[in-house]
């Protein structure tokens, strides 16, 4: 079984600075981490591979920065690794993203299954994996929670929702993004992080991927209008009393008469 899995090289989120002058996002200036989901994506994929057998591939639209997210799955046990870069990329949407990737799977080729984290800590949009299903035509389920069974030709799986989860079965190939409950993310062995430091990341521009500018890069569809930092969160209100009970119906009061009960 051929797994790829989509992951981004994102911030330090406590670092980041708004900057509402320039009506633009600061970057803190280190090579920042793995996207937290995709670890969920990255172990998902190596406990695939365990029981099946197969290769498993990183790919990552991003600056040559992201180089260090990438071997960081490497040193986990990852196969291969891909970044898709060019200038052209920038200020690339989530549809865009998609569109890039799809072009890198494509080019790739012979992928069974395309793994994702359910969203990024930094957009937060849980957009990209449905957009590159969306552009190579795979069947998807997003936010599983657990793998059933996955054999040549299909997977079962669980997708979580509001109420519990439904189970979804998909033909193969098919692209999945995964929540936390999945599983827990093993640790990079020293001998894992010594061997990633010396593989080679296979670079890939628009030309490689057959790209020109048209709907991607700052041809994207939707654009950035205004950036601000989010409000202050309000004062809370303590509520004392002598006892319990005139705690609680001073509460009971209070939510009354905000109509929240």
């Amino acid at each position: 079984m051929n797994i790829v899995v989509l992951i981004k090289q994102v911030p330090e989120i406590a670092l980041i600075k708004v900057d509402q002058a320039a009506n633009e996002v600061v970057l803190p200036q280190g090579p920042g981490t793995v996207n937290p989901f995709d670890e969920y994506a990255v172990e998902e994929a190596l406990r695939l591979k365990e029981k099946h057998g197969g290769n498993v591939a990183v790919m990552s639209v991003g600056t040559d920065r992201a180089e260090s997210a990438l071997r960081a799955c490497l040193a986990l046990g990852v196969d291969d690794a891909y970044l898709l870069s060019d200038e052209i990329f920038d200020k690339s949407d989530q549809q865009a993203l998609g569109k890039i990737l799809a072009a890198g799977l494509k080019k790739i080729g012979g992928s069974d299954l395309v793994l994702a984290g359910k969203q990024a800590i930094d957009s937060d949009s849980a957009q990209v994996p449905a957009a590159v299903a969306a552009h190579m035509g795979w069947p998807q389920a997003m936010f599983v929670k657990k793998f059933e069974s996955v054999d040549g030709s299909k997977a079962v799986v669980y997708r979580t929702t509001e109420d519990g989860y439904d189970t979804v079965e998909l033909s193969l190939p098919a692209v999945v993004s995964v929540v936390k409950e999945i599983n827990e993310p093993r640790l990079p062995s020293l001998k894992g992080k010594m061997a990633a430091k010396k593989k080679e990341i296979t670079k890939w521009g628009a030309a490689d991927l057959q790209l020109d500018g048209a709907g991607i890069g700052g041809n994207s569809k939707t654009k950035v209008t205004k950036v601000s930092p989010p409000p202050p969160r309000p004062k809370g209100e303590m509520i004392e009393g002598e006892t319990p009970e005139e705690i609680a119906d001073k509460l009971f009061n209070k939510l009354r008469e905000n109509q929240i009960i």
